[in-house]
C-alpha cells in the first residue's frame, strides 16, 4: 500500500508542477533560505544532520519500536556483538559442539561468527556501553546519514548535501530495515560515504586529514563488504592515481607525502588487524571464518559459474534443507541470467530510490532532447556514473543478493540523485522554471510518504511486508523464538531447549542460536540429535531445566522434555494424542 502511494504521488507531480499553479512558493522559500543559511556552515550541517537522524529514530520508536532478530545474519552479528563485548575476539569451541550447529556461525576451529566485524564492533558498542546491540544500529545509521552530507559537500553545493543528508534520514535513517535490524548496512554506507566524499577534497587540496578519512573509509569497507569494496574502490583509485599521474611533478610529490602515505599505512594497519583477527578466528591470517563457513556448510557456491560442493555432508537434515534450498536459484541464474538480473535491478531500484527518487531521472531522460544533452550533466556526474557502473558490475555476478551488500555504493547514488535534481530544476519551461517546482514537490512528496509512514497504524495502511521478521509473534515466519525467550527468562532456572525439527517445512525459521559464553547464558538453544546424544547433552548440562520445543506443529509446542517423551511413548502404544503440558 505505501508503495502505491509513493506511485500515486510521484504520478502527480509532473502534471502539478507543468500545468497546475504553484503553491506553496512563500513557504518554500522560507525553507530554503533557513536550510540555506544553516547548509553554508558546513560543519554545523553535518552536526545537524546527525542529530535529527538520532532524534528521528527515537521519535519513530513506537511505531518502529526496538527490533528482535531473526534471520540467520542478524543472530551471527549479535554472536560477533557478545563476544566482543566480553573483551574476546573469538570463543573456544565447546564440548558439546555438534547440537549447538547452526547458520552463519562456525564451530571449530574455533566458535565465531561467519561475518565480518565492522558491524559486530558497532553492536558490541551499544551492547556494552549503552546496554543493548540496537543503540550501536542507531548509532552507525546516524553516522552514515551525517557521512552523506558531508560526502556530498565534496560534489555538490552546501544546499544541496543538506537536502542529500534529510533525504538519507527519511528513506534510510528510520523506516529501513538498516535502521531496524542487525543485518548491516548504514556500516558499510558509512565506509563509502567517506571514501566518496574524500575523493574530491585530495583531488583539489591534497591534504593529510582527507587521506586519513579515506583511508578510514576503505578499512570500514574491508572490515564489512570486502568484495563490493573491490569493486567501488578500484574506480576511486585509479581516479586518483589518474589525477596524480597528469599532475606536475610538485604535485606528485604532495600526492606522496600527503595522500598515499597516510592512507596506505591506515591500509596496511587495518590487513595486519584483520590477518591477526583471522589468525585468532581460524589459524590463519589468510583465512577468514566466512571461507570456513563457505567449505563447511555451503554446497551452492557464491558464482553461478562455479561447480556445486557436493563433498559436503549435514548432521542435521534442516540445515541440508535450507542450504539445498538454493539449488533453485543457482539453477535459474545459470539458465535465466537475464531474468535473474532483471529481478536483482528492481528489487535494488525500489529500495534506494523508489518511484520519487527515480523520478527526476525520468524527467531528465525527457528533457534532454528538449535544450540539454549529457554533457550539461557535468564532469562529476560522469565520474559519479563510472563508479556506480563499477559497483554494480561487481552486484550483478554474485548468485546471492541483498539491499544492504550495495550500501557501499549508496552515498555516490545519492549523489547522483542530487545531481539529477540540480539538472532538473534548471529546467525552464515557458520562463516559468518548472523544474524547480518538480524538485519541491519530489522532496515534499518524501516528506508527506515519511507522515504516512509514522501514522500508517493510526491510517490503518498496512506496513511493508517484511518476510524476514513477523513483528506479533517476534520471530521470523510466526515462529515466537522471542516469546519463549521472555516466557524461559521468567523462570529463575537456566534452560535447555532441545529443538525437534521434525514436520518443520521452513528452514528459514531457525530457532538454535546461542550467546558467547554458552555454559553460562540463561538459554542454551540445541538440536535434537536422537535419546542417547540428547542424554549426553542433558548430563553435561546437569541443573538445567530441559524442555523439548516440536517447531514443526502449528504452532510450535513447548514441553518439558520428560513429559514429551512420555507422551510419545503413551502415544505409540495406544495410538491417542494428549496434550503436551504447555510454558504458563
Amino acid at each position: 500500500m505505501l508503495l502505491v502511494i509513493e506511485f500515486v504521488i510521484a504520478a502527480l507531480i509532473v502534471p502539478l508542477a507543468l500545468f497546475a499553479p504553484p503553491f506553496g512558493d512563500g513557504w518554500f522559500r522560507w525553507v530554503e533560505q533557513n536550510a540555506s543559511r544553516l547548509a553554508r556552515h558546513r560543519k554545523l550541517a553535518v552536526l545537524s544532520i546527525f542529530l535529527i537522524a538520532l532524534g528521528a529514530r527515537l521519535a519513530v520508536l513506537p511505531v518502529e519500536p526496538v527490533p528482535k532478530a531473526w534471520f540467520h545474519d542478524e543472530f551471527s552479528y549479535l554472536l560477533m556483538s557478545d563476544t566482543f563485548a566480553h573483551g574476546r575476539l573469538t570463543n573456544p569451541v565447546h564440548r558439546m559442539w555438534k547440537h549447538f550447529e547452526t547458520f552463519d556461525v562456525i564451530q571449530s576451529p574455533t566458535y565465531s561468527a561467519m561475518v565480518y566485524p565492522a558491524q559486530g564492533v558497532f553492536l558490541a558498542f551499544g551492547q556494552k556501553f549503552l546496554g543493548h546491540p540496537f543503540w550501536g544500529v542507531w548509532l552507525s545509521t546516524a553516522l552514515m546519514c551525517a557521512a552523506f552530507c558531508w560526502a556530498l559537500q565534496g560534489w555538490v553545493p552546501p544546499g544541496w548535501a543538506f537536502l542529500g543528508g534529510i533525504l538519507a534520514v527519511m528513506r534510510l535513517g528510520t523506516f529501513s530495515y538498516w535502521a531496524d535490524s542487525y543485518w548491516g548496512g548504514s556500516v558499510a554506507a558509512l565506509g563509502g560515504a567517506l571514501v566518496l566524499g574524500a575523493l574530491p577534497r585530495i583531488r583539489r587540496y591534497r591534504r593529510i586529514p582527507d587521506a586519513v578519512v579515506m583511508g578510514v573509509g576503505l578499512a570500514i569497507l574491508g572490515n564489512s563488504r570486502p568484495y563490493e569494496c573491490i569493486f567501488y574502490a578500484t574506480p576511486i583509485l585509479l581516479i586518483l592515481g589518474w589525477s596524480m599521474l597528469k599532475s606536475a611533478m610538485r604535485i606528485r610529490r604532495e600526492y606522496w607525502r600527503k595522500t598515499v602515505v597516510p592512507a596506505g599505512i591506515i591500509v596496511l594497519l587495518t590487513l595486519s588487524a584483520m590477518g591477526y583477527y583471522f589468525r585468532r578466528c581460524t589459524g590463519s591470517p589468510l583465512v577468514p571464518p566466512y571461507l570456513v563457513y563457505v567449505h563447511t556448510y555451503q554446497t551452492v557456491p557464491n558464482f553461478p559459474w562455479q561447480a556445486l560442493n557436493r563433498t559436503i555432508s549435514y548432521r542435521h537434515p534442516v540445515m541440508a534443507q535450507y542450504e539445498l534450498g538454493w539449488l533453485q536459484d543457482y539453477e535459474r541464474a545459470r539458465h535465466e541470467p537475464f531474468a535473474h538480473l532483471l529481478v536483482r535491478l528492481l528489487k535494488a531500484s525500489l529500495f534506494f530510490g523508489g518511484p520519487l527518487l527515480l523520478l527526476p531521472w525520468f524527467v531528465l531522460g525527457v528533457i534532454l532532447p528538449y535544450g540539454m544533452s549529457l554533457r550539461d550533466l557535468g564532469y562529476k556526474t560522469a565520474l559519479l556514473m563510472k563508479i556506480v557502473f563499477f559497483s554494480t558490475l561487481g552486484m550483478c555476478l554474485p548468485l546471492y543478493f541483498e539491499n544492504h551488500y550495495a550500501a557501499p555504493v549508496c552515498c555516490a547514488l545519492y549523489a547522483l540523485e542530487i545531481q539529477a535534481m540540480r539538472r532538473v530544476s534548471i529546467f525552464d519551461r515557458l520562463r516559468k522554471m518548472k523544474g524547480k517546482l518538480m524538485v519541491r514537490y519530489i522532496v515534499f512528496g518524501c516528506v508527506i510518504l515519511f507522515g504516512v509512514r509514522i501514522f500508517s497504524k493510526a491510517l490503518h495502511i498496512p506496513s511493508p511486508p517484511q518476510w524476514f521478521r513477523d513483528w506479533e509473534s517476534g520471530g521470523g515466519q510466526g515462529a515466537g523464538r522471542s516469546l519463549v525467550e521472555a516466557k524461559l527468562v521468567q523462570d529463575t532456572s537456566q534452560h535447555l531447549v532441545i529443538v525437534d525439527y521434525t514436520g518443520n517445512q521452513d528452514a528459514h525459521s531457525e530457532w538454535v542460536f546461542n550467546a558467547a559464553d554458552i555454559d553460562n547464558s540463561k538459554i542454551v538453544w540445541a538440536r535434537d540429535m536422537g535419546p542417547q546424544q540428547n542424554t549426553e547433552l542433558m548430563h553435561y548440562f546437569k541443573g538445567c531445566k530441559v524442555w523439548l520445543l516440536e517447531s514443526g506443529k502449528e504452532p510450535p509446542q513447548l514441553s518439558l522434555y520428560e513429559d514429551a517423551k512420555q507422551q510419545d511413548l503413551t502415544h505409540a502404544s495406544v495410538n491417542s494424542i494428549p496434550k503436551p503440558n504447555r510454558l504458563p
